[in-house]
């Protein structure tokens, strides 16, 4: 078991350090609360195709590792307390 304990820790902080140099590595966004309240949606062709450029990638990545995060440290917490 102590086995399985140190591979998940190994992992649990590779992903959060990808973490949180993904997040630190990406654009901010500017919305302004106006366009939050209002929804200013625009339907150019860049908003369409946002997944396939480098922020798209960028922040699906990032919800991917926050998962990741958030599995490994329930798992985490679970082994811990047995």
């Amino acid at each position: 078991m102590q086995i399985v304990e140190t591979i998940l820790i190994i992992i649990y902080v590779i992903v959060s350090i990808a973490l949180i140099a993904l997040a630190l590595i990406q654009a901010k966004e500017d919305q302004g609360a106006s366009e939050a309240i209002m929804g200013g949606s625009t339907s150019s062709f860049y908003e369409k195709n946002k997944g396939r450029t480098r922020e798209g990638k960028l922040k699906k990545w990032t919800i991917i590792l926050g998962s990741v995060f958030a599995i490994l440290s329930i798992i985490l917490g679970i082994i811990y307390m047995m």
